[in-house]
């Protein structure tokens, strides 16, 4: 197998541990080239740590890491690997320009420079001073930092934090349209909506273990049907959990809520009681599964391996976006 040919990501029984918490808990996990994939969880369920490993910036206490089946380390001094972090603070008196050609010039096979700014949707800002840009745009010049490589895999860590509506749609596009070039993409967000419609793949990491691997279809059928909401308008809720399909009950207020595998026959059901007042069908949402998977142990629905049963959650990750001195960058350019 050649190494184009080799998985992108490759995790092999990775553990890492902060004292006596497993942050990363023996994760296997391949993505393959060519895969978009988001890694969702709730803080401290171990997603920056996973992405810090998957980075080279932590080594695992036992198991590996490998990209393209080498060492992260390698892979990033390679060039192979983007990364757009969550934290980190703008350089001082550089341009944009010059920061993203600074990068670019650090890689043996960079992206043209003007097209890592219309990617990201810069070009605008190309002569501005990064330290004097909004958050939204730091975040976009984040991104075009990130493509400067020109990687095979860009990983993405919250990458539409501070962006308003219209800006969320423009980078989205553009990483579809990175995507389709072949490109590996492996983002982590808490805008569910996003893993929804972008992510070819979603793993649900809770408790330092991947709770859950599969596609948005997948993870949805896996707590059930759909909903049916009705309101109870005076009524009692005996015997609802006993209708046809119904896996829970939940009362809010005067309105009662089921979820169930058989919506169908789950409102035959509730007809034939008339209790049909205000009545409602909706399909499960990913927001849905999201809880269930990282519900209490017990509770949750089988997708995947068993959780962790810790519930210490360590500090992130420091993660943090590469310490150029804006000096270093003003000579270079």
């Amino acid at each position: 197998m050649t190494q184009t040919e080799r998985a992108a990501v490759s995790f092999t029984g990775a553990v890492k541990k902060f004292g006596a918490v497993r942050a990363v808990d023996g994760v296997d996990l391949t993505i393959a080239p060519g895969e978009t994939v988001a890694l969702l969880g709730r803080n401290g369920a171990g997603k920056s740590t996973t992405i810090s490993l998957l980075l080279g910036l932590n080594e695992p206490d036992e198991g590996s890491v490998e990209l393209f089946g080498e060492p992260p380390s390698a892979a990033v001094r390679a060039g192979r690997v983007g990364a757009m972090l969550q934290e980190g603070r703008a350089v001082p008196r550089v341009t944009v320009r010059e920061l993203v050609a600074f990068v670019a010039g650090r890689y043996p096979a960079p992206m043209p420079v003007e097209r890592a700014l219309r990617l990201a949707g810069i070009t605008e800002l190309a002569g501005r001073r990064v330290d004097r840009l909004s958050g939204g745009q730091t975040q976009r010049v984040r991104f075009a930092v990130a493509l400067a490589g020109n990687p095979a895999l860009i990983v993405l860590d919250e990458p539409t934090a501070a962006l308003d509506v219209e800006a969320r749609h423009a980078f989205w596009a553009s990483m579809r349209s990175y995507a389709r070039l072949g490109h590996t993409v492996l983002f982590s967000t808490h805008h569910l909506q996003e893993a929804d419609a972008y992510a070819d793949r979603i793993l649900v990491i809770d408790g330092g273990r991947i709770v859950a691997d599969g596609t948005s279809e997948e993870l949805k059928r896996s707590v059930g049907g759909g909903l049916v909401a009705f309101d109870l308008a005076g009524g009692g809720t005996g015997g609802l959990e006993r209708l046809p399909g119904v896996r829970s009950v939940e009362v809010r207020g005067d309105r009662a809520r089921l979820r169930t595998d058989d919506p169908d026959a789950t409102v035959v059901a509730l007809a034939e009681l008339g209790a049909i007042r205000g009545l409602e069908v909706a399909p499960a949402s990913l927001d849905d599964a999201f809880l269930a998977l990282t519900a209490a142990e017990g509770s949750r629905p089988p997708f995947g391996p068993e959780r962790a049963s810790s519930s210490n959650s360590p500090r992130r990750a420091g993660l943090q976006w590469p310490a150029f001195n804006s000096a270093d960058i003003e000579e270079a350019s």
